[in-house]
């Protein structure tokens, strides 16, 4: 790992650290310290690739694990929604209109910053910081196909509520059954979500009908 990027959902600075910029281990250590602080984290491909490579970093380094977070790996999610000609981040920004990858020299690139070249420095941290942008704007396309998103409402110390967007604003539409069990079915009013969930309150037979 020579630096990375990283923005809080909801706030517009993106963070950037590198070897070159800063020292290694203060680039571990910042790594670390928003690991720990965050309650889920939004990657593409993280599960495979950046996670494990932190976790590395922080092993190398002789640092215990962050504290335990929730991984949103948007990967995933449109490998498993949705029949793209690609996976990749930068065909499916693009065909979701939000964007595209910042173009580089490609691994030469990775080599002259390791010469510590200030103008390929410079292009590495566009290059990570628009990769930043466009992870964020797929996961807000994206939101309501998430099927194991963290509860937003619990984490907002909210009873109800949206589980991916946190909205308390629903309609109720039908019911969600299981083997022994019905709960209510909404669906959120947010229009930039409108994610189906179901309520966390089990319904018996007879209130159910009459709803």
């Amino acid at each position: 790992m020579i630096c990375f990027a990283a923005q809080w959902v909801g706030e517009k600075e993106v963070i950037f650290y590198s070897e070159f910029h800063h020292t290694r281990d203060a680039m571990v250590k910042a790594a670390w310290d928003l690991l720990s602080e965050a309650d889920a984290i939004i990657t593409y491909n993280g599960n495979s690739f950046d996670i494990p490579h932190l976790n590395r970093e922080f092993l190398l380094a002789g640092m215990p694990p962050p504290a335990p977070y929730a991984s949103i790996d948007l990967y995933r999610t449109v490998r498993k929604q949705f029949k793209n000609a690609s996976n990749k981040l930068d065909w499916v920004a693009q065909q979701l209109g939000v964007g595209a990858k910042v173009s580089h020299s490609g691994f030469q690139l990775w080599l002259d910053c390791l010469k510590r070249d200030p103008k390929a420095w410079e292009d590495m941290r566009r290059y990570n910081i628009g990769d930043i942008k466009i992870t964020l704007a797929v996961y807000k396309k994206v939101l309501p196909w998430i099927t194991a998103h963290p509860s937003v409402p619990m984490y907002a110390g909210q009873r109800e509520g949206c589980p991916n967007c946190g909205s308390m604003k629903h309609t109720r539409e039908g019911y969600s059954y299981t083997a022994t069990s019905t709960f209510q079915r909404f669906r959120c009013a947010n229009p930039k979500c409108r994610k189906w969930y179901r309520g966390s309150t089990r319904l018996d037979a007879p209130e159910a009908r009459s709803l």
